[in-house]
Formats: C-alpha cells, structure tokens, sequence
C-alpha cells in the first residue's frame, strides 16, 4: 500500500470539486460523506434534537490544513473557521516543520477530574483522613457508574483531597476525583459518578456536599508537541535563516514575561486550536477555558510555547496544554460533518486525537510570530482578509478577487474603498 502523503503542492488553487475528490480519495469518502462536506451536513430537524429553540444552522468555512508529518504518519487535518489566513499559516508552518522531521507528540492517560465542594466540616483533619481511609472504596463506588469505560481500560485513578480554610464563605474542603475517561470527553461519566458519591462524602466528612462537577481545568490530561526547524528554512527576502530564527525567539520571551502580549500569543494558538475542535464536534469553550487557566498555571499568566534557538543553531519549539476531546459521545457521533471530519483524520483513540490537535496549536503559533517578527502580520493577513472586506462591500462572486487585488495593491483595504471600486464599474 501506498504511504500518503499531507504533501499536496497547489491544493488552494484547485476549483472545490477538485479539493473535495482529493479529501474523498485520501479519507474514502462515500457519496453521502461528500455531500456533507458541500453543504448537506447538519439539517435543521437534527438540530432541533440537539438544543433548545432551534431555528435552523449556522455555517461556518471548512477547510483541509495540508504538510502535517506527526510521529511520522501523514494527516490532513479539518478546520472549521471563519477567519482568514488561518488555514494558509497552519498549512505553511506545517511544512517548515516537516523539514526537520515534522512533530513528535505524546499524550498523558486521559484522565479528567471531577470536583465535590464541601462545607460545615466540623473537623477539618478528621474529615480528610476518613477520605483517605476509605479511598478505595469511593474509587470502587465511582467505577460502578459507568461500567463501558470501566471494561475499556478506564475508570476511576484518584481521590486527592484540597482543603482551602479561608474563603469568602468560610472553611470549605475540596475532593477531586481523577477518573480515566478513555475515548470519551467525560464530562456525563465524571459528573454521574459525582454524584454518586457525594452522600458518602457528606457522611465520611459530617459535611454538608454543594457542588458536584468536574473541572475544565484537566492538567492531569496534556498534551504535547515539539519539533525542530532547520534555520535555513525560515529565512526570508533581508533576513537569513539564523537571524529569523532569533527574532522568533525574542517574540516567545516576549509573551513569557508579559501578560498583555501572552494573551494574544495564546490566541494565536487557538486559532488553530479551536477549528479542529470545532470540525470534530468537541467542546471548543472546554477547551479554550483549560488553556488559558493552564497557562497561568504558575500566578502568572505567559504563553503556552517554548520557542528557542537549539545547541545547532536551529529553531526548538514545544507546546504542552490540558486537551480533553473524546471521539464517542456528543456532537462528535451526532453532528454529520463531526463525523466526515473524524474520518478524514482516521484517528484511532482521543489521545490520537489531542496530540494533533496540540501539533496544529503549535504549527499556527509559529505562522503567527513568524510572521510577527519578520515581514509584518499585515502582509499576508490582509492580502486574504481583502476578500472578505469585497464580500462585505457588496462584491459579487465575479468581481470579488479583482476588487480584493485592487484593494491590496492600493494598501487601503476597507468597505468604503471597496464600495468606491465596485461603485466604478
């Protein structure tokens, strides 16, 4: 069999139908995938089994990011986004880093945790030893709530007990609960079991149990992508490659001392973050939440990358964060285009699945301060965003890119300029 390769030179110049007959080969799309991926996925009476008050969809551009060589295996990786040069910079960085070697990833146990708040402890040291005598026991009680995950491998890992003494509402005592959630995202398995043993922690404790919920925080569920980039590949028209390298380092020192500029660069990387998470039919807020908390991890909010110049000379980068996806359950089984997108991944488990969604993370940061730190973000930011300013503008499908070129080549790219240009023609 054939390897395939993310390598697809020309891909963004090709007419839709041909993307799409290149995706559908490469995943084995059938006929009725194809045709959720040009506009029959989700129909407004699924919709209207999955929330409340529906009215109909909401739409959103779904793209293919290519060049991605992750533990030596290609990918093509679904994004959905709406803005521009996202799908360009992931893919361009991608095959930067393809030409070290591409990402190494790895992924902790998917082990989330679930929190029990208690209150009115009498005894606050009696209270967490009778937790840690009976762990074994809360654990088992845990692992009677969902017996699939159980079965798989997973189940309950931990009972860790957090007494806070001073809160606005007086002495509380927190017990977390470490519960291996497998394939699954685990948000129903975690909040089930929860409940299921928040009577036997009132009674352990003589407390009284409030909260029963798990945290979004998942720092016990990471993960990781590094990769390493020869320095000649980064060099550009006026800067050689060392050089280039060196002032993508400064951007990442600058992000790690300074709060103000480290919540854009953390943004930077969501914005290849959320897309695929989005694509997947996983919980995008989730995730965004235990990022940016993981990332002020230390009391001090700073980037989630490491970006350095290597004893070679060559440019490292690194990217560790919580990333609780699931591939059963939810809108990922639900959601028609969830399903596509899962498929054209072809990943086989939900650590799979985090470890290429961090290297994507990754991949987009360094688009971003590539781009920062050398010719300029607006360069190519604004060249693809023009399109959009046309469509804005009233621009139909035969005028857009002509309005857009013009607009670039005048460096005045706004919907009143815009208006001017098709008001001329």
């Amino acid at each position: 069999m054939t390897q395939k390769s993310s390598r697809l030179p020309g891909f963004y110049k090709l007419p839709i139908a041909e993307r799409l007959k290149m995706v559908a080969d490469w995943a084995g799309l059938d006929e009725t995938e194809q045709a959720v991926l040009t506009g029959r996925g989700l129909q407004a009476g699924q919709a209207n089994m999955m929330i409340e008050n529906v009215l109909g969809t909401f739409e959103l551009p779904l793209g293919i990011a290519c060049n991605f060589l992750i533990n030596g295996r290609d990918y093509i990786i679904p994004m959905a986004v709406e803005e521009p040069s996202v799908l360009a910079g992931v893919s361009y960085a991608a095959k930067l880093i393809r030409a070290g070697g591409g990402f190494q990833t790895e992924a902790s146990d998917p082990v989330m945790i679930g929190q029990i708040q208690v209150l009115d402890v009498p005894d606050m040291d009696a209270a967490i030893a009778a937790i840690a005598a009976n762990k074994q026991k809360l654990m088992d009680l845990a692992n009677c709530c969902d017996r699939v995950i159980v079965d798989l491998g997973g189940g309950a890992r931990d009972i860790v007990v957090r007494p806070f003494p001073d809160t606005p509402v007086g002495p509380m005592l927190i017990v977390h609960l470490q519960f291996d959630t497998r394939d699954a995202m685990g948000a129903n398995a975690i909040n089930t079991a929860l409940e299921s043993l928040a009577p036997h922690i009132a009674k352990l404790t003589g407390g009284r149990t409030n909260l029963r919920i798990l945290s979004n925080l998942a720092d016990q569920r990471l993960a990781t992508a590094r990769c390493t980039i020869p320095a000649d590949q980064l060099a550009v028209p006026g800067i050689e490659g060392r050089a280039a390298a060196q002032l993508i380092a400064e951007a990442n020192a600058f992000a790690l001392v300074d709060p103000y500029r480290a919540a854009t660069h953390n943004k930077g990387i969501m914005n290849g973050i959320d897309p695929v998470v989005i694509a997947t039919g996983n919980d995008w807020r989730a995730i965004e939440a235990g990022a940016h908390t993981y990332a002020a991890r230390n009391g001090h909010y700073a980037a989630l990358t490491d970006w350095h110049i290597d004893e070679n000379g060559d440019l490292f980068g690194a990217i560790t964060l919580p990333m609780a996806v699931g591939m059963v359950g939810g809108a990922t089984k639900v959601h028609p285009t969830a399903r596509v997108a899962m498929k054209i991944l072809g990943v086989k488990s939900a650590p799979e699945l985090a470890q290429i969604i961090a290297a994507v993370g990754l991949a987009q940061n360094l688009a971003a301060i590539k781009a920062l730190s050398t010719v300029g973000i607006q360069k190519g930011h604004m060249a693809l965003h023009a399109r959009q300013v046309a469509m804005a503008a009233g621009a139909a499908n035969s005028n857009i890119q002509a309005i857009a070129n013009q607009l670039v080549t005048e460096k005045n790219i706004n919907v009143n300029r815009a208006k001017e240009l098709l008001a001329g023609n």
